[in-house]
């Protein structure tokens, strides 16, 4: 596999792991109790790095077919992966467990962060040259 085109997936894993990590002694400091989430903080990573992947794949295959339709593209793939997000948060949006608004405002903040990933990849890919 070349490089260059693994490059963007490369990239995305080793941003997720690294925030991972950062995450994980954020909770581990502030001793926040992950035992009673309904997601376990892997699990919300692993889900946000495969729709984030599907998404620079989608965008990588339209800037190769039509470059000017990368920016539609990204907005359509995004409304998509806010549907996933919204099926997978909406078990969260029911309970009423008392760690659940920290389990809310994790999954929110990871869905932020993921889409700002996403967002700058997307800027990256439209200014380059064809």
């Amino acid at each position: 596999m070349n490089l260059k085109k693994s490059y963007p997936f490369v990239a995305l894993l080793g941003i997720a792991f690294f925030l991972y990590l950062i995450h994980k002694m954020v909770f581990n400091s502030l001793n926040i109790d992950q035992t009673h989430f309904h997601y376990s903080l892997e699990n919300l990573y692993l889900f946000f790095f495969i729709l984030s992947a599907i998404i620079f794949q989608v965008l990588i295959t339209i800037k190769k077919r039509s470059f000017d339709n990368v920016g539609m593209s990204f907005l359509v793939v995004t409304s998509i992966k806010m549907i996933f997000c919204y099926l997978a948060l909406r078990p969260l949006l029911h309970t009423t467990e008392p760690n659940n608004p920290t389990e809310r405002i994790n999954f929110f903040v990871l869905f932020i962060i993921f889409l700002i990933i996403e967002t700058l990849f997307t800027i990256r890919l439209v200014n380059e040259k064809k």
